[in-house]
């Protein structure tokens, strides 16, 4: 990434990766801040400058250290190194959290929230799985902040509990190599092409993608498979029937040995649709009156009729294709 600005907060540069990122963008505007959840020049914006925000590097340091409960496939959602993306999905839950300001922004006290989980993790009497991932795609923050591979294999050194985290980027490499100890579980967001091309904006093929959960499984770490979000467009049922024929055909059969999968229908927003419309005029919209209903504050999810037939779909073409393989939920 080739940041157009940096906006950061003056203790950020006291911190030793604060250090590394001002030396690396040494030839980048920096500007100084207050505080990385308030920057009014941006907030200002009208949301046709979403896209062009998104170029912009915030650095600052991570307040918020509350571990959230989670029951799907880990015991916590923990607040990490990054919030934010680069890349422009347009259907992006961030964007409900942060409206037009869900560009990066990352957290040089890195030190202080491995700590806290290596600390959690040891405190418990069973091995608990941490989310580090929800906020944003660490695959692609490492391009920049190299944060991933140093979290990996420091926590790894631990031997007690599980770190996880979603990705909808090819850029796993840096990985391979790495002392994880099978304490990391990789989870790879799919979907159809078509549906990447049109909505994805910025983020890996699925070709790509699927190269990648390959090799990350050939390097030893634990792997999934999220459906995710299942946006159900016209002719949606043949493009997810060809999805899971790649997915049959390209996994390799270690992969398909072992894979679990998680299943997410999209959800929408009037943040969404407004942003969308002035930020991507010529893309799609993803709202359907027809098959959607209100959710409160202005979300908007399938018709429950809907939702059940897509459901029904996808279990059975999940479990055509990879009888072994576990379905952890569908929602």
């Amino acid at each position: 990434m080739n940041p157009n600005i940096i906006y950061y907060e003056e203790n950020a540069l006291n911190y030793t990766l604060g250090k590394q990122l001002h030396e690396k963008y040494d030839s980048v505007e920096w500007i100084k801040i207050e505080n990385h959840n308030n920057i009014p020049e941006l907030r200002s914006n009208p949301n046709s400058e979403f896209a062009r925000m998104k170029q912009n590097l915030i650095i600052g340091i991570r307040k918020t250290h509350k571990y959230v409960p989670n029951s799907k496939s880990s015991d916590f959602l923990v607040p990490y190194t990054s919030s934010g993306c680069s890349a422009m999905c347009l259907y992006c839950y961030l964007v409900c959290n942060y409206n037009k300001c869900s560009y990066l922004r990352l957290f040089v006290n890195r030190e202080h929230m491995l700590a806290k989980l290596i600390k959690t993790s040891n405190q418990s009497d069973k091995e608990l799985t941490f989310e580090i991932g929800s906020n944003s795609d660490l695959v692609l923050e490492n391009l920049i902040t190299n944060n991933l591979v140093w979290t990996i294999e420091e926590f790894g050194k631990n031997e007690k509990g599980y770190l996880t985290f979603p990705t909808k980027f090819d850029m796993v490499d840096p990985l391979l190599t790495l002392e994880h100890k099978g304490r990391t579980v990789v989870r790879m967001s799919i979907n159809p092409q078509d549906i990447i091309n049109r909505v994805e904006f910025g983020t890996s093929s699925l070709i790509n993608r699927i190269k990648a959960l390959n090799s990350l499984k050939a390097a030893g770490y634990k792997i999934g498979i999220l459906i995710a979000p299942v946006i159900l467009l016209e002719d949606w049922e043949v493009m997810y029937k060809e999805l899971f024929n790649i997915l049959d055909y390209t996994l390799s059969q270690a992969v398909k040995d072992e894979v679990f999968f998680e299943v997410i229908f999209m959800t929408y927003s009037y943040v969404h649709r407004m942003i969308n419309a002035e930020a991507f005029p010529n893309a799609i919209d993803l709202y359907n009156k027809d098959k959607m209903t209100g959710r409160g504050r202005g979300k908007y999810c399938y018709h429950s009729n809907v939702r059940t037939q897509g459901e029904i779909f996808l279990r059975f073409e999940l479990t055509k294709h990879f009888p072994k393989c576990k379905i952890l939920y569908i929602v």
